[in-house]
């Protein structure tokens, strides 16, 4: 399984995608909240499968700036999910006692939690 994980903002979404290896398969990387910078995600995603049944896409919901980007990926076929940033909080606070809070690193935690099926 690929996990496409996304920490979306009001101009950029900070993306990171692993497998369920938790091998890195693209290194934390920001796409612009528009079409541009939508194509270029799902051109990363498709240059490592072509079978979308083996990708899940997580946005971390911020208000409507993510409905944009759930359109795309949704018409792209792609499983999207929605996920509440109170459950990303708690999860990276129950992983460290270090207040290690960037977009970047949010990213990660979102894989994370799908990862270890937590109940999002």
């Amino acid at each position: 399984m690929i996990y496409v994980d996304i920490d979306v903002a009001k101009d950029k979404h900070d993306c990171f995608i692993t497998n369920s290896d938790g091998e890195i398969l693209f290194k934390p990387f920001t796409i612009q909240n528009n079409r541009h910078g939508f194509e270029d995600l799902f051109q990363k995603i498709h240059s490592l499968s072509s079978d979308l049944s083996n990708i899940k896409v997580e946005l971390e919901a911020t208000g409507h700036y993510s409905y944009n980007l759930l359109g795309y990926l949704l018409d792209k076929g792609l499983a999207t999910f929605v996920i509440n940033p109170l459950h990303t909080n708690l999860f990276r606070k129950s992983l460290s006692l270090r207040n290690a809070k960037t977009d970047t690193v949010d990213a990660q935690i979102i894989a994370m939690m799908l990862m270890s099926d937590v109940d999002l």
